[in-house]
């Protein structure tokens, strides 16, 4: 531990400083940066693209019945749907960009979108 005699309070508060720097820009370069829209599909079509912030539900038809999604400020998640095992349901909320929730049997999907574009997978 002698290299702790060498350290001077400045060099402290530069070690601190850079310690926050990379708390706070991590969420923005982790996974495409923050949350900003939800796009809803309904068999392949956009249905509709909403920003995330503020409340509401949005009912989208399909083939078996209803499909109803909640967005609030910066998450969305599908609430309820006709299919019979609840997939897309049990999903919960999404909040990061790149995460989405398919409802398979009612062809109907939630999508959160950011600024820039993330990638589930890369192949070549």
């Amino acid at each position: 531990m002698r290299w702790l005699a060498y350290v001077r309070p400045g060099d402290w508060l530069v070690m601190a400083g850079g310690a926050v720097l990379v708390g706070l820009t991590l969420p923005m370069l982790w996974q495409g940066g923050f949350a900003e829209r939800a796009i809803i599909r309904q068999d392949g079509q956009v249905f509709a693209e909403f920003e995330l912030g503020s409340r509401r539900d949005v009912a989208v038809p399909g083939p078996l019945g209803i499909t109803l999604v909640a967005i609030e400020p910066r998450r969305a998640r599908v609430v309820a749907d006709p299919g019979p095992r609840q997939y897309c349901v049990r999903q919960g909320w999404l909040a990061r960009p790149g995460e989405i929730a398919i409802c398979a049997p009612n062809r109907v999907s939630v999508q959160i979108t950011g600024r820039t574009r993330t990638y589930d997978s890369l192949s070549y």
